[in-house]
């Protein structure tokens, strides 16, 4: 009698887990990669999410940025499992379109975060608004130079929709609030570090009036300091970043760079979950989920909230 009510016990029990497993909505993430400390950050924001909102969640990415094929064969088997809401950060913003496509036939929303798809079928997607971004560092590049003198920048490219509008939302925010100010040259080294050192020395050297520069990316940005640095023009001129890196890191610490501004991947990882489980329900969702973004500089950058968006 006693071993029949033991057995009954743990009978209800499992039938008990298992309703509420079933019923707890489960959300498949593909991210663009896992070599970033950036993404293990938007892992670390989306499990807290799941945990919060009671869903199970899977978090998966290629080993590498450019493995789209990788994937494109983890969205398969993700959707295989047929899960409630399915979370993208793709790589190649037109070839997981058919895969998206599959998914809006199936009822399942998408969302995506950190990158859009060249497609309407994504409720939402969750990202740092660039424009918003570089704007702040063209006021604080505005606030080192006291509003007055020659800037310049170097861009990491002029096709991809993060670097126009990183160079959009600086130079703009310059010509609408700064009229003391002129940016007298921007430059595109392709984020690679580089490129970028010769393209900010040739800047430098044409223009020795020259009080800042905006580095648009990590690769921008280490070269603006290589080239400050072998210029001997530390002190002289005003470098202001953007994402992270340990050379930045280091920079800011030697106060090389002024500061520079980095995402908010923990945040991003929260709200693409939060997202996800708004539109399970069928709630209305914005086209667009800012993420938000942090200026991070010596006086800050051991702050935690700071430092869990920072990655070397």
């Amino acid at each position: 009698m006693k071993r029949f009510l033991i057995v009954t016990l743990i009978s209800l029990f499992l039938i008990g887990f298992s309703i509420t497993s079933a019923q707890r909505p489960y959300i498949a993430m593909i991210s663009k990669g896992f070599q970033h400390q950036f993404w293990q950050a938007v892992k670390m924001g989306a499990e807290k999410a799941a945990k919060d909102l009671n869903v199970t969640i899977t978090f998966e990415g290629p080993e590498s940025e450019a493995m789209v094929d990788k994937q494109i064969e983890m969205l398969q088997a993700a959707l295989a499992k047929k899960p409630a809401a399915l979370c993208i950060a793709a790589l190649d913003s037109k070839a997981v379109i058919p895969y998206l496509e599959k998914a809006h036939s199936m009822g399942i929303p998408v969302i995506g975060f950190d990158s859009g798809v060249d497609s309407d079928i994504p409720v939402t997607t969750v990202a740092t608004d660039n424009i918003k971004a570089a704007g702040y560092a063209a006021d604080m590049m505005a606030k080192f130079i006291n509003r007055v003198g020659e800037v310049a920048l170097v861009v990491h490219d002029q096709t991809s929709r993060t670097g126009i509008d990183r160079r959009d939302g600086f130079v703009n925010r310059i010509k609408q609030k700064y009229p003391l100010i002129k940016i007298v040259a921007i430059q595109y080294g392709g984020g690679d570090h580089l490129k970028s050192t010769d393209l900010a020395k040739a800047i430098i050297q044409a223009h020795p009036r020259l009080k800042g520069i905006f580095g648009a990316n990590e690769g921008s940005a280490i070269g603006v300091i290589n080239a400050v640095r072998e210029m001997n023009k530390v002190g002289k001129i005003v470098v202001i970043g953007y994402d992270s890196g340990k050379q930045q890191i280091d920079a800011i610490k030697s106060g090389l760079m002024a500061g520079a501004i980095t995402q908010n991947p923990v945040g991003m990882g929260y709200m693409a979950v939060e997202a996800a489980v708004k539109a399970i329900k069928g709630e209305k969702l914005p086209k667009f989920i800012d993420s938000g973004f942090y200026w991070y500089d010596k006086t800050n950058i051991d702050d935690p909230k700071i430092k869990q968006c920072l990655y070397e």
